[in-house]
C-alpha cells in the first residue's frame, strides 16, 4: 500500500459534484413557481432523479460527493491545508468537519434514492435537525450554538469572496478577470444564504421551536419578503448558480495536496490508532 493517499481525483470530483448540485438548486430557485420545486439540494437531487438516466446521474453525483467528503476530512483532520492549530485555522477546520457530515448525508441520501425505485423527498433535514436538537438537555442553547455557527461560516464565506481569499487554493489562468468576479459572486451568495440559514436556527433556539428553523428554501424565502426582496431573491438565486460554477472551476484549478498516511494516524486519537 503507498504511504501517501492522493485525495485529488476525490477531491475534484466532489466540488465537480456540489457544482452541478448548486447549479440545480439555483434553477429551482429561478423557476421555482413554474417547476414547483423547493430551492434545496435534496430537492435538487429529487428533481434530477425524475429526469432520464436519472437514477445513475444521480448516483454518480452521490459517489462523487463521498469524494468530496473524503477531501473534507482530510481539511479538517488531517489538515490537508495547512491551515494550523491557531484559534482562527482551529474555526475554519471545524467548520469544514461540519461541512464533511453535512454532505455525507446528502451523498447516502443520493445514492440510497438512486438505488431504490421511488424517488424520495426533497424536504430540507434542518427542521428535523432542529427537532431532534431541541429533545436533547439544554437543546435550545444547543440550537443556538449551531445558529451562531452557521452565521460564523457564512460570514466567513462572504469575506472570502470578498477579499479573493479563495486565490490561496485555487490557481486561476492569467486571464483569470470573469472567473474571479464569477467565484467571488458565487461565495457572497452562499455566504449570505448561510448566515441567513444561522439566524433561522438560533432563532429556533431562542423560541424553543423547531419549526422556525429552516433551509436554503426558507432563508431564501425570508430575503424574498425584505423591502426590495425580489430583486435581492433573485441576485442570491443567481449568486448559487455562481456558487455552483465557482465549485466546477475549483474542480479543475483546485490545488489538491493529500495528506500522508501518518499524518493522518497521529490525527487520530490513540485508541483509534492501535
Amino acid at each position: 500500500m503507498p504511504s501517501v493517499i492522493s485525495f485529488e481525483l476525490l477531491a475534484k470530483l466532489g466540488y465537480a459534484a456540489r457544482g452541478i448540485v448548486f447549479l440545480l438548486v439555483a434553477l429551482l430557485a429561478l423557476f421555482s413557481g413554474i417547476a414547483g420545486g423547493q430551492p434545496e439540494t435534496k430537492s435538487a437531487i429529487s428533481t434530477l432523479l425524475q429526469q432520464p438516466l436519472g437514477r445513475v446521474w444521480v448516483g454518480l453525483i452521490g459517489l462523487g460527493l463521498l469524494g468530496f467528503v473524503a477531501w473534507r476530512l482530510a481539511q479538517s483532520i488531517a489538515d490537508a491545508d495547512r491551515q494550523g492549530n491557531g484559534g482562527k485555522a482551529m474555526f475554519i477546520r471545524i467548520a469544514l468537519l461540519g461541512s464533511a457530515v453535512t454532505y455525507a448525508g446528502l451523498a447516502f441520501y443520493a445514492l440510497l434514492h438512486a438505488a431504490s425505485a421511488g424517488g424520495g423527498s426533497g424536504e430540507s433535514g434542518e427542521k428535523g435537525l432542529a427537532e431532534w436538537v431541541m429533545s436533547q438537555p439544554f437543546g435550545p442553547y444547543i440550537a443556538i450554538a449551531i445558529g451562531v455557527g452557521l452565521i460564523g461560516g457564512g460570514i466567513v464565506t462572504t469575506v472570502k469572496g470578498v477579499l479573493r481569499k479563495f486565490e490561496k487554493y485555487v490557481n486561476l489562468p492569467k486571464r483569470r478577470g470573469l472567473l474571479t468576479y464569477i467565484c467571488m459572486y458565487g461565495l457572497i451568495a452562499r455566504g449570505i444564504v448561510f448566515s441567513v440559514t444561522g439566524m433561522l436556527f438560533a432563532y429556533a433556539g431562542f423560541s424553543v421551536d423547531p419549526d422556525q428553523a429552516g433551509g436554503m428554501a426558507d432563508a431564501l424565502e425570508w430575503l424574498r419578503e425584505l423591502p426590495f426582496g425580489s430583486a435581492l431573491y433573485l441576485v442570491v438565486a443567481v449568486g448559487l448558480a455562481a456558487f455552483g460554477i465557482y465549485n466546477l472551476i475549483a474542480a479543475k484549478y483546485r490545488t489538491v495536496e493529500g495528506p500522508k498516511l501518518d499524518d493522518m494516524k497521529r490525527a487520530l486519537p490513540l485508541n483509534i490508532r492501535s
